[in-house]
């Protein structure tokens, strides 16, 4: 994809991303952050945040469907895989002359390598999950959960 941003870019991203501890509570707030903003710009998403595979925040807004569920599983399956974000690894593999759904050698049922899956790093720990959202196109799908992160980690440290 021609409108994909650089690699650097997108791993400057995910360094700025970053908590300083992350708890059932945070999970909570930055999941209804999430949804607020998507309900505030009308958006038919599904939104799930992750710690350690399990599930801790899920909400479907109108207009999303099971489908958004399954997708949701698939580009975390990426980010617990890759320890990147969902659209960073298809990036790569699209900037290397490749695509994922077929040179990954994964089962696609189980993995999507599209936008939308953020890495949950903690601070002196790592990877250790993910945000997701499912709906839009996948450069707004990962712009989307980008923004909203980063405007919620300004107002926890700010």
């Amino acid at each position: 994809m021609s409108q994909d941003p650089p690699l650097a870019e997108l791993l400057a991203e995910e360094a700025e991303l970053v908590f300083d501890a992350f708890d059932h509570q945070i999970a909570w707030a930055l999941g209804e952050s999430l949804r607020t903003a998507a309900l505030e710009a009308d958006l038919p998403v599904a939104i799930a945040i992750r710690l350690n595979g399990q599930r801790l925040f899920h909400a479907a807004l109108p207009g999303s469907s099971a489908d958004n569920d399954g997708w949701l599983d698939r580009k975390a399956a990426v980010v617990d895989r890759f320890g990147h974000s969902s659209y960073f690894v298809g990036c790569q593999f699209r900037k290397a002359g490749g695509d994922f759904d077929t040179d990954a050698r994964l089962d696609n049922t189980l993995y999507a390598a599209h936008g939308g899956a953020i890495p949950l790093i903690v601070r002196s720990v790592g990877c250790v999950g993910s945000i997701a959202v499912s709906g839009l196109p996948q450069i707004e799908d990962h712009r989307f959960v980008v923004g909203v992160l980063g405007r919620f980690l300004a107002g926890v440290s700010g």
